[in-house]
Protein backbone atom coordinates (compact mmCIF):
# COMPACT_ATOMS: atom_id res chain seq x y z
CA UNK A 1 0.00 0.00 0.00
CA UNK A 2 1.33 3.42 -0.93
CA UNK A 3 0.44 6.40 1.22
CA UNK A 4 1.20 10.08 0.89
CA UNK A 5 1.98 12.28 3.86
CA UNK A 6 -1.18 14.28 3.18
CA UNK A 7 -3.26 11.11 3.52
CA UNK A 8 -2.12 10.74 7.14
CA UNK A 9 -4.29 13.71 8.18
CA UNK A 10 -7.47 11.74 7.68
CA UNK A 11 -6.44 8.58 9.54
CA UNK A 12 -7.60 7.90 13.09
CA UNK A 13 -4.89 6.89 15.55
CA UNK A 14 -5.82 4.04 17.91
CA UNK A 15 -3.75 2.89 20.89
CA UNK A 16 -3.63 -0.92 20.89
CA UNK A 17 -2.83 -0.99 24.62
CA UNK A 18 -6.30 0.15 25.67
CA UNK A 19 -8.25 0.64 22.41
CA UNK A 20 -8.51 4.40 22.93
CA UNK A 21 -8.85 6.72 19.95
CA UNK A 22 -6.10 9.31 20.35
CA UNK A 23 -7.25 11.54 17.50
CA UNK A 24 -6.21 12.19 13.92
CA UNK A 25 -2.70 12.81 12.66
CA UNK A 26 -2.13 16.56 12.50
CA UNK A 27 1.56 16.71 11.62
CA UNK A 28 4.57 14.53 10.91
CA UNK A 29 8.24 14.93 11.76
CA UNK A 30 10.65 14.09 8.95
CA UNK A 31 14.44 13.86 9.00
CA UNK A 32 15.31 15.68 5.77
CA UNK A 33 18.94 14.52 5.78
CA UNK A 34 18.05 10.82 5.78
CA UNK A 35 14.59 11.10 4.19
CA UNK A 36 12.95 9.18 7.06
CA UNK A 37 9.74 9.83 8.94
CA UNK A 38 10.56 10.20 12.65
CA UNK A 39 7.14 10.53 14.27
CA UNK A 40 3.52 11.52 13.92
CA UNK A 41 1.98 14.34 15.96
CA UNK A 42 -1.56 14.58 17.28
CA UNK A 43 -2.40 18.09 18.47
CA UNK A 44 -3.80 18.41 21.97
CA UNK A 45 -7.49 19.03 22.27
CA UNK A 46 -8.87 22.41 23.21
CA UNK A 47 -9.67 22.99 26.87
CA UNK A 48 -13.13 24.46 27.39
CA UNK A 49 -13.65 25.67 23.82
CA UNK A 50 -10.08 26.97 23.56
CA UNK A 51 -10.42 29.52 26.35
CA UNK A 52 -7.95 27.65 28.57
CA UNK A 53 -5.56 26.69 25.78
CA UNK A 54 -4.81 23.14 24.66
CA UNK A 55 -3.77 19.86 26.17
CA UNK A 56 -0.25 18.66 25.41
CA UNK A 57 0.44 17.36 21.92
CA UNK A 58 0.91 13.61 21.53
CA UNK A 59 4.11 12.72 19.67
CA UNK A 60 4.35 9.07 18.63
CA UNK A 61 7.76 7.85 17.44
CA UNK A 62 7.90 5.80 14.26
CA UNK A 63 9.03 2.70 16.17
CA UNK A 64 5.71 2.72 18.11
CA UNK A 65 3.58 2.60 14.95
CA UNK A 66 2.44 -0.99 14.47
CA UNK A 67 0.04 -0.95 11.51
CA UNK A 68 -0.95 1.69 8.97
CA UNK A 69 -4.29 0.78 7.45
CA UNK A 70 -6.69 2.38 5.01
CA UNK A 71 -8.53 4.41 7.67
CA UNK A 72 -6.60 3.92 10.90
CA UNK A 73 -3.11 3.79 12.35
CA UNK A 74 -2.52 1.39 15.23
CA UNK A 75 0.13 2.47 17.73
CA UNK A 76 1.49 1.09 20.98
CA UNK A 77 1.83 3.77 23.67
CA UNK A 78 1.88 2.54 27.25
CA UNK A 79 2.25 5.95 28.87
CA UNK A 80 -0.94 7.32 27.31
CA UNK A 81 -4.17 6.62 29.08
CA UNK A 82 -7.58 6.97 27.58
CA UNK A 83 -8.83 10.23 29.03
CA UNK A 84 -12.45 11.17 29.30
CA UNK A 85 -12.51 14.33 27.27
CA UNK A 86 -15.11 16.95 26.71
CA UNK A 87 -17.50 19.00 28.77
CA UNK A 88 -18.74 16.04 30.83
CA UNK A 89 -15.23 15.20 32.07
CA UNK A 90 -14.72 18.88 32.89
CA UNK A 91 -17.91 18.94 34.95
CA UNK A 92 -17.11 15.66 36.71
CA UNK A 93 -13.66 16.97 37.69
CA UNK A 94 -15.23 20.20 38.90
CA UNK A 95 -17.44 18.42 41.43
CA UNK A 96 -14.84 16.00 42.83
Amino acid sequence: MNCRVGDFRYKDVINVEDGCKLGCVCDVEIDTCNAKMLSIVIYGRYKFFGIFGREDDIVIPWCNIKVIGEDTILVRCQSLGCKNRGIFSFLSNLFR
